[in-house]
């Protein structure tokens, strides 16, 4: 039995020439969000948390207010946790994203029928 055809999408959101937020950064943002800590959420996605800092500063410096702020450490150590702002961007990007696929869906049966 052939394959069939299947959509690939990764919407980006420029500013520039800096991504200012897709798909791996959305990634990000949900998983610091979970874990409390960039550390955990960059292991999670197997990179590393230098990469993952890089990521959460190229997003913070996107947007008129941060997207991910640091949390000072103390007795249990310190994290990180994503603002409102970056609640409302990760929300809006993924609403974007499922209304694109949705979309774009409407045209694989046509691609299926000459595959």
């Amino acid at each position: 039995m052939p394959e069939k055809f299947k959509l690939e999408l990764k919407p980006r959101i420029m500013l520039g020439d800096v991504r200012a937020i897709g798909p791996g950064k959305a990634d990000l943002l949900e998983l610091i969000d979970e874990t409390g800590s960039i550390s955990a959420a960059a292991k999670r996605m197997s990179m590393s948390y230098r990469r993952a800092w890089m990521l959460v500063e190229a997003m913070n410096g996107a947007f008129k207010r941060p997207l991910v702020e640091a949390i000072v450490g103390g007795a249990g150590g310190g994290g990180a946790q994503v603002t409102e702002n970056g609640k409302e961007i990760l929300a809006l990007y993924r609403r974007m994203q499922r209304d694109l696929e949705a979309k774009a869906a409407e045209y694989l049966p046509a691609f299926q029928k000459r595959g």
